[in-house]
């Protein structure tokens, strides 16, 4: 026997450091089952803070009573995305989801404009929660501990503690986002049921479901504020490569939301007409805009029922913020392994696997952002104007039109996908599927721009309704330049765009067989 050769090589360091390069260059695999990705992309949805909030504002700015069919056509409409969006998931396994998609369709130039609207949009989402967060639990420390403290204080705490979650385990995430989620839609349904058993003087109407309580020209702009209710549920692909069975798993998350959270809504937006009364819960909503579904709870469940459910509010909205904050850090995990931020971005964090420098880029963009707003604060401890109106509603609308145009590009990505691999044929009504929902999404894009001044509050000569919705252009204007910056001066950084750990695999093949 001889020492000089051997046919089977013994591991080196050089292969061991190669191996934990692939490791924190990829996510770590089997973290979630169906349950835990579930919850996880649920969490998002928020669904207290949506009754309590999106609900009553809806029916107090538009007037609409049909809000609860509002639900049932938006579930419509993003099943139908959800139907090639799916299909696309069983193709495509990539933390950068959206701009994954985008880039297999249409190029690694649109890509890496996604890219950054999605960086974008979801960091606003995650960061005007704070804003009510930090309203909400100041008013509870005023009512239950007779203590005023500025609402920036319990938002920092909650940044803090947020980023600190983002640097564990993503199952563990997933129980905790499990608990507090759970919680809060059982609370719900029991308004519900309490609502259903003790109904207004109309009874159980469904006038709310009524065609016709949908005319008027305030239409589009409900489907503005309803549609955000629903981001989330477009979440799940973000997380396939640290699930067990992709292709499966995905896809049946993603229905189960988008299904759930349609008749969820549309139920408990429902139950709010009928315990207000179908003629006067525009009134009600209008005069105690998110305090209706207390003052609703507090008459038919009591007032220990109110108060639980007024901390439920505060842990639900904790909930969206980790959630949230979840998918930042992968995409921004996503775009640094892919070249389109710097390479630190592209890397996992030690057992975790978690992508703990996305986390911090979250956390940092978060902290800073309600240092800002608390210096710019001229009000008192207490008083809502900046930190809902502004911090929340402002950001969580440049978010909610982020998203929307990105589902409407992955829908004519997903048609542009196969119809260039020759299945059109095989994947006919997933196309058809496809097309419909892109044309509904870009309407509502539209009017979500068209009427951004009534969204965010502000008058129609206001200068916000164009600087705000002009963020997700400029980041798509940014994103488009890098792409073609990328595809001039660095080809084979350009040719990533969208693989994710695909081109690593493709690179460690490459460098074996030379």
């Amino acid at each position: 026997m001889t020492t000089g050769s051997s046919s089977t090589s013994r591991p080196t360091a050089a292969d061991g450091i190669s191996t934990f390069k692939g490791r924190e260059r990829a996510l770590s695999a089997n973290r979630l089952g169906t349950g835990g990705l579930l919850l996880s992309v649920l969490a998002a949805t928020a669904p207290l803070m949506v009754v309590a909030g999106v609900m009553p504002t809806t029916f107090a700015v538009m007037g609409i009573v049909g809000q609860p069919l509002l639900f049932v056509v938006l579930g419509v409409v993003l099943v139908l995305f959800s139907v090639g969006y799916a299909e696309m998931s069983r193709h495509v396994h990539n933390a950068g989801a959206f701009y994954a998609y985008i880039s297999r369709g249409l190029g690694g130039t649109a890509g890496a404009g996604a890219a950054l609207v999605a960086l974008v949009a979801y960091n606003a989402l995650q960061v005007g929660i704070y804003g009510i967060f930090g309203y909400e639990v100041s008013g509870l420390f005023d009512t239950y501990a007779d203590l005023r403290i500025a609402w920036w204080i319990p938002a920092l705490a909650a940044a803090l503690v947020v980023g600190a979650l983002g640097w564990l385990k993503i199952d563990v995430n997933a129980r905790v986002l499990g608990v507090l989620l759970v919680i809060e839609v059982a609370l719900v349904v029991i308004f519900d049921i309490a609502a259903v058993a003790d109904p207004a003087k109309e009874g159980l109407s469904l006038h709310a479901f009524n065609p016709d309580t949908l005319t008027g020209a305030g239409v589009g702009t409900a489907l503005c504020f309803c549609i955000a209710a629903f981001l989330g549920f477009e979440q799940a692909p973000v997380y396939a490569e640290e699930t067990s069975r992709p292709h499966i798993l995905v896809p049946r998350v993603m229905f189960l939301a988008v299904g759930g959270v349609a008749v969820f809504f549309a139920l408990s937006s429902w139950a709010l007409t009928v315990a207000a009364g179908p003629s006067a819960i525009v009134g009600e909503s209008q005069k105690q805009s998110a305090g209706l579904l207390f003052s609703l709870t507090d008459s038919r469940l009591g007032g220990t029922f109110t108060d639980v459910l007024h901390i439920l509010f505060v842990t639900g909205m904790f909930a969206a913020l980790l959630s949230f904050h979840n998918v930042v850090a992968r995409y921004a995990f996503a775009m640094g392994r892919e070249g389109l931020l710097p390479a630190a971005f592209g890397r996992t964090t030690g057992a975790s696997g978690a992508p703990g420098t996305g986390s911090l880029l979250q956390t940092a963009v978060s902290v800073v952002t309600v240092i800002a707003f608390a210096i710019a604060d001229d009000k008192p401890a207490g008083d809502p104007t900046e930190p809902v109106l502004h911090l929340f509603t402002w950001f969580g609308n440049i978010g909610a039109l982020g998203v929307i145009v990105l589902m409407a590009a992955a829908s004519a990505s997903v048609v542009v996908f196969f119809a260039r691999r020759g299945a059109v044929g095989a994947q006919a009504w997933r196309l058809a599927t496809s097309a419909v929902a892109g044309v509904a999404l870009l309407v509502i894009a539209g009017y979500t721009v068209k009427d951004f001044d009534v969204l965010v509050g502000a008058g129609p000569d206001s200068s916000l309704s164009w600087l705000l919705p002009g963020i997700i252009g400029l980041a798509l204007v940014v994103g488009v330049a890098q792409g073609l910056l990328l595809r001039a001066r660095r080809p084979e950084a350009y040719a990533r765009i969208g693989l994710g750990n695909e081109a690593f695999q493709l690179e460690k093949a490459a460098e074996e067989a030379s």
